[in-house]
């Protein structure tokens, strides 16, 4: 790749502004911390208490917000504040590189888990915090007692978004098939299985592929551009479900199924953990959905980082445990 210096930059742009990193220089960082924090509450009253500023002096760094962007971010109707178009673009835009910011600050010259005081944020379902939250936390405690571990959902435009996502969190863990192109390496597998009622009398031992085509569904994740690798394994073995209910979390399946003559396929890490009261039973899937192989996924900007190779270790450590 051709280096390109400051001067054949501002030489480059053909309209005559100015190279970014200058314009940068004009900027405030504060004003980052302002934006993520009235996008997130919309409320200048909300943001300047989580700031532990003054209303007058958060009302002034939103104005100056608004000159830059030529944007008013907030529109009042009524008596509440909403997002304008531009706003909404700019939250998770915000929150992320504030995020990055912070990583960037925190970073420290030489990584001792057992001083550190770092907030490793790991992007991950209820199914990765539930499988590997607990021996992973319970390593951290025992090798880097002053390190936070901070757990975020993952999102369908989060995980769409990976690459620039990743440049604020430290990883997502996630199974193969949504994110190409990243490091990565590989933790552990599961399979799926289906879960029914308990009482369900019309389901004996094992499901038919006419059964699942007829039941109604509780599905995880469905949308045009979301959905779980055994959700289209299914459309590919020429089962379209019925879907009655959706659902983001997959820990919330089994009640969902629960009572009803519904059906859903879960995690069997996750199934075979559940009490023994809560009202539904595994039943063996009767097409192959494949197996289900969970990673964890990085930026490479953080490859060579000491403390990003101890994080990783640690979770691959963590993910023994599992297998």
């Amino acid at each position: 790749m051709t280096s390109i210096s400051r001067n054949d930059a501002a030489a480059s742009d053909p309209l005559g502004r100015a190279p970014r990193t200058a314009a940068l220089t004009n900027l405030d960082l504060n004003l980052l911390v302002a934006l993520d924090a009235l996008l997130q509450n919309r409320s200048v009253t909300r943001a300047a208490a989580q700031m532990g500023l003054s209303q007058p002096a958060l009302s002034a760094s939103l104005a100056r917000l608004r000159r830059h962007f030529d944007d008013p971010l907030l529109s009042r109707r009524g008596n509440e504040y909403h997002l304008t178009p531009l706003a909404l673009l700019l939250r998770d835009r915000a929150r992320t590189v504030l995020a990055g910011v912070e990583r960037v600050f925190a970073a420290e010259p030489v990584f001792d888990p057992a001083t550190s005081t770092r907030e490793f944020t790991v992007v991950a379902s209820d199914y990765s915090v539930a499988t590997l939250g607990p021996p992973l936390a319970a390593l951290l405690e025992r090798e880097a007692p002053g390190v936070r571990l901070r757990f975020v959902g993952n999102t369908p435009s989060l995980i769409d978004d990976a690459a620039h996502a990743l440049l604020g969190y430290d990883l997502i863990l996630l199974p193969h098939g949504f994110i190409g192109e990243l490091p990565h390496a590989d933790l552990h597998e599961d399979r799926w299985v289906c879960l029914v009622a308990t009482g369900n009398t019309a389901v004996g031992a094992a499901l038919s592929v006419d059964q699942l085509r007829a039941m109604p569904w509780v599905m995880t994740f469905h949308s045009p551009t979301a959905s779980t690798p055994a959700a289209r394994r299914l459309r590919m073995a020429g089962i379209e479900p019925r879907i009655e209910v959706v659902t983001e979390q997959f820990l919330t399946v089994p009640a969902l199924v629960a009572g009803s003559g519904r059906v859903a396929v879960l995690q069997e890490r996750l199934a075979v953990s559940l009490p023994a009261d809560v009202g539904v039973r595994v039943v063996e899937v009767p097409v192959d959905l494949g197996s289900l192989v969970e990673a964890m996924w990085w930026h490479p900007v953080n490859d060579r980082d000491p403390e990003h190779e101890y994080l990783r270790d640690v979770v691959r450590r963590a993910a023994a445990v599992v297998r």
